[in-house]
């Protein structure tokens, strides 16, 4: 049986051919008796998940799924590769013994239906929506602080395995379960030995002091675009270039205080390029889900608040772009997984979009839970009924979801219907930024994107889609339109890139493509009303890179020498790049000169952080992790030329957590000492550097000559919520070497400054003085037209550079990594020289 289970996986993960013979091999094998029972997780835990003061890490996870794997015919595991740490990331096929013996055969069904090109005839369409299964993958804890779905997944995985109800039994029948555990291994792990080391003490059930994920913590969940993480990358290939779900269900937890549990409809708006249906079958769903629990007697539901689907990025928003179904739930969390008492006054103070507070009774929300202990245990159930109520509605209405799967598909491949409308996006040959092209593409046909590389010229007319603002610039509410001017037909070269619009991932290429325009959002009180996540991603414009719109094409589609890009490998050779061998990034180091860097990493968990790291080592430029305690300590200019504060508050860096709230080596921040020596760094020569927040600690404690000018203004005049604005750029100063005058940057609530004396303020880039806004939302453009967002300053013999934006967020803003790399190829060139 296991050697079957083995060859089994060889066949899924490689697409072999099924023969008779396999197949006959297959149900000798499966046919026979079990020799040991199924086990059961307490018998192999020594517990019951969602047991108060219990956890299991990561290697008990996998040892019980290998177990459940060798036991039930039900159940196959699979091994997707390694995180960024190591850990094997795994997902389990659940479905009935028959269904798991054809996996080869339902995966050549799934990716038949999610490309209609396939399907030739109405009959072959026919007989796949006749014998193929729906796909769910029900994911579970990404953000492993939000632990209790990873525990869950083994109690769902053996009722699957082992009940015998004629509901189980049709969820077996009409779907196939890829049940992953969690998608961040390595988080589970840093949240279960931190659990297991404070329980009993003070300090029980506090988060971990540090990130939950190697670079990116609770970002983890904003990668799956630009799929910068080996783990958005294995369950990305899983999904859109092999499996092809119709339902994704993404478990959560959300603050402990307000709704014990919330499940779709989400709260407006919602993204444009989202199909009407799937809007409308999130709902379905999600109503069915609050009506089961309801009568499971749970309170505490609450749907249509808070979460949007605008965004584009996350788990449970990227099946939207792949025509599948995105459900996301957010129980309320207790202590990881010690109980916690929630007060009536506590649900009184929670407030969020959609819910006054958690005491009101309203339409989606029409029975708050009275307050009192909140366990894990309670976690568990709701997430248990609602697993259960996804897969019964993907049972009863399997032949409605392949086809709904299948005809949204259909439409995204056909033509345009108007003359003069999108038909493709091109990314030039020839823009000096290899690099960037090979990221974006190599992106693109990872998420199952397809892209062609142009082996002879084209003739085309072109658009440049820009945002043009469409009311006068002195209104605080600025209202836009997407346009841009027609070129002649023109020639693009060969060895450009070609991305059209008639394929099954059209909405996908229209979402990471046009600017976004997010809707002016005001709260009663005339605030700007916040979104949930970013407001505007454009890919090309965060990557620096021109792709302009193709409108018109000259050539017949038989005339057209193309060839489809299979992976990432094949643009850098295509590019003359050095290819990727193995983990190691291939990117060059882009510094001209060997610098001694030091990045500030705090016990106060920081993306931010996170994500310097991220950048800084793939493009293998060398660097130390430098922690409060050597800061305190001082001597900084002995190890480092350089020393980097990533985005975060003056208050966190010098302050750090609150002593007593977690071990003693946890707390405290870099104090006044390290402020102390911070400047004593720069006067003797050293350069440091400041991203976005970080900023206010420079201006302030080093006493520049700046100020930010946003500092304290209400979001009724100015609010820029993740956002792509211009920035006007002195290209002669060093740090600006080599870059346009105009570079996009990414603008999250971040900062403008304005000199307070002109000595020593060398202003690199500027906030555009007009079209400021590029992608997303501006509130107040006015307020940032015309301000300084980089500049540099001397003090001593060192420099101070301030980014009043983050040039490095979510290792997607490779526009203005230049800016980086340029400032520390000057790092040990003083002030005075």
């Amino acid at each position: 049986m296991p050697g079957c289970a083995r060859l089994l996986r060889h066949m899924i993960s490689h697409r072999s051919v099924v023969t008779c013979l396999a197949l006959i091999l297959f149900s000798a094998a499966l046919a026979r008796p079990q020799s040991a029972p199924i086990p059961s997780p307490k018998s192999v835990l020594g517990f019951t998940p969602g047991d108060e003061r219990t956890v299991a890490g990561w290697s008990q996870i996998t040892d019980y799924f290998e177990r459940l794997d060798r036991a039930s015919d039900r159940v196959l595991v699979q091994t997707l590769g390694q995180s960024t740490l190591k850990r094997p990331l795994i997902v389990a096929f659940i479905s009935a013994r028959e269904n798991i013996l054809a996996l080869p055969k339902y995966k050549e069904i799934q990716q038949q239906l999610a490309d209609p090109r396939k399907v030739t005839s109405e009959l072959q369409r026919d007989r796949l929506l006749a014998n193929g299964k729906v796909v769910v993958t029900i994911s579970c804890s990404i953000h492993s602080t939000e632990i209790v779905a990873s525990q869950m997944s083994m109690q769902l995985a053996y009722e699957l395995a082992t009940a015998q109800d004629a509901d189980t039994r049709a969820i077996l029948q009409d779907t196939i379960v890829m049940l992953i555990p969690s998608p961040n291994p390595d988080g589970i792990d840093i949240v279960a030995n931190w659990y297991r080391k404070t329980l009993g003490t003070q300090y029980e059930g506090k988060e971990p002091p540090e990130l939950y994920h190697h670079y990116a913590g609770h970002d983890d969940n904003r990668d799956w675009f630009m799929l910068n993480l080996k783990e958005t990358q294995l369950v990305t290939r899983l999904l859109w270039h092999e499996w092809f779900p119709q339902i994704v269900y993404d478990v959560h937890q959300q603050g402990s205080n307000g709704s014990r549990f919330f499940i779709p409809p989400f709260y407006d708006p919602p993204n444009p390029n989202i199909s009407p249906l799937l809007l409308r079958q999130v709902g379905l769903m999600g109503h069915k889900v609050a009506a089961d629990l309801q009568a499971a007697g749970f309170k505490g539901v609450l749907t249509n608040a808070l979460y949007d689907t605008w965004w584009h990025g996350g788990f449970r928003t990227a099946p939207y772009y792949h025509n599948s179904i995105g459900i996301l739930s957010e129980a309320a969390s207790a202590r990881l997984m010690s109980p916690s008492t929630v007060t009536t006054e506590q649900l009184a103070r929670s407030s969020t979009r959609g819910m006054r507070n958690a005491t009101e009774v309203s339409t989606n929300f029409p029975d708050p839970w009275p307050a009192g202990e909140w366990r894990p245990r309670d976690i568990m159930a709701m997430e248990m009924i609602a697993a259960r109520s996804i897969l019964s509605m993907a049972s009863k209405f399997r032949g409605d979801y392949l086809r709904n799967f299948y005809e949204l598909g259909r439409k995204n491949v056909e033509l345009p219907a108007n003359k003069g409308d999108t038909i493709a996006y091109l990314i030039p040959a020839g823009q000096a930024r290899d690099e960037a092209v090979a990221k974006i593409v190599g992106s693109l046909v990872d998420q199952g994107v397809e892209v062609f590389r142009l082996d002879q010229e084209l003739h085309v007319v072109l658009r440049s889609p820009m945002l043009q603002r469409t009311n006068p610039v002195t209104e605080k509410l600025g209202t836009y339109k997407i346009d841009g001017p027609l070129t002649a037909m023109q020639e693009v070269p060969l060895g450009s890139y070609i991305v059209f619009l008639n394929q099954p991932q059209r909405t996908n290429v229209l979402a990471l493509f046009e600017p976004q325009i997010y809707p002016n959002r005001l709260t009663g009180q005339g605030e700007a009303e916040r979104p949930y996540d970013v407001a505007g991603w454009t890919l090309p414009l965060q990557m620096g890179l021109e792709a302009p719109a193709v409108v018109a094409i000259r050539e017949t589609a038989s005339e057209r020498k193309l060839t489809q890009v299979k992976d990432a490998n094949q643009v850098r050779a295509d590019l003359a790049l050095p290819l990727k061998k193995g983990d190691e990034s291939p990117i060059k180091n882009p510094l001209k000169q060997p610098v001694r860097i030091g990045i500030y990493k705090p016990w106060l968990s920081n993306m931010d952080e996170g994500w310097t790291r991220y950048i800084f080592d793939t493009f293998n430029v060398p660097y130390s992790s430098v922690r409060d305690a050597d800061i305190r300590r001082g001597g900084l200019n002995s190890k480092f030329d350089a020393v980097i504060l990533s985005s975060q508050s003056s208050t966190q860096i010098i302050n750090g957590n609150v002593a007593g709230t977690l071990p003693a080596e946890y707390t405290g921040g870099i104090t006044e000492a390290g402020v102390k020596n911070l400047k004593q760094f720069v006067t003797n020569g050293g350069m440091l550097i400041c991203f976005d927040d970080s900023c206010d600690l420079a201006i302030k404690e080093f006493s520049l000559p700046l100020r930010n000018v946003l500092e304290g203004v209400r979001t009724s005049e100015f609010y820029c919520p993740g956002s792509i604005v211009t920035l006007e750029v002195d290209n002669k100063n060093p740090i600006a070497a080599m870059l346009p005058a105009t570079v996009p940057a990414y603008f999250i609530n971040s900062a403008a400054f304005a000199a307070t004396a002109d000595a020593n303020v060398r202003v690199i880039a500027r906030y555009a003085k007009q079209n400021v806004l590029l992608s997303g939302w501006l509130l107040g453009e006015d307020k940032l037209r015309g301000q300084i967002a980089l500049a540099e300053v001397g003090a001593g013999k060192g420099r101070i550079v301030l980014f009043g934006f983050r040039p490095q967020h979510r290792g997607q803003s490779w526009a203005t990594l230049p800016f980086i790399w340029n400032a520390l190829s000057t790092a040990t060139i003083n002030s005075t020289e």
